[in-house]
């Protein structure tokens, strides 16, 4: 199984995703599940996000040595299931690749209190560490409710 995270720059939540789920997986002994992620628009390879990768550390998850991927057509195809951070995400993705429209899921939708008016997982980038940590929290909980999934 191939799973792919994306958001808008691939440098805070696709990113913190992406390393929460390896984690986990390791965590777990579940082994045969390829985690990756990637952006939207073309960050040229940009670091992480130094505040996200503070917070992964905090919790335990590696967050070193994380540069921005962009989304390719490769990355499409080999994806069994793509999650994305907001519905505008998921719009323009299936705008660009509507060929894979059936394995692109909301990640807040996996979360145990999910509800569709507050679907969207919002970009903490440049605000408050409060921000950041709501952030790293919602997906936290959305890839629990993941990790039920596969």
């Amino acid at each position: 199984m191939n799973i792919l995270f994306v958001c808008t720059a691939n440098i805070v939540r696709s990113f913190m995703a992406e390393r929460i789920l390896i984690e986990k997986l390791k965590k777990d002994k579940k082994n045969g599940i390829e985690v990756s992620s990637a952006a939207i628009i073309d960050m040229h390879g940009m670091p992480a996000d130094p505040t996200v990768v503070e917070i992964l550390d905090e919790h335990g998850f590696d967050g070193s040595g994380h540069n921005s991927k962009l989304l390719t057509e490769d990355m499409v195809s080999q994806a069994d299931m793509i999650i994305v951070m907001e519905g505008i995400h998921k719009k323009i993705f299936l705008g660009q690749y509507p060929e894979a429209e059936g394995k692109i899921h909301l990640l807040k939708s996996f979360s145990p209190d999910y509800n569709e008016e507050y679907a969207d997982i919002k970009d903490p980038y440049k605000l408050s560490i409060f921000q950041y940590r709501l952030c790293f929290s919602e997906i936290y909980m959305a890839i629990d409710g993941l990790m039920k999934c596969i």
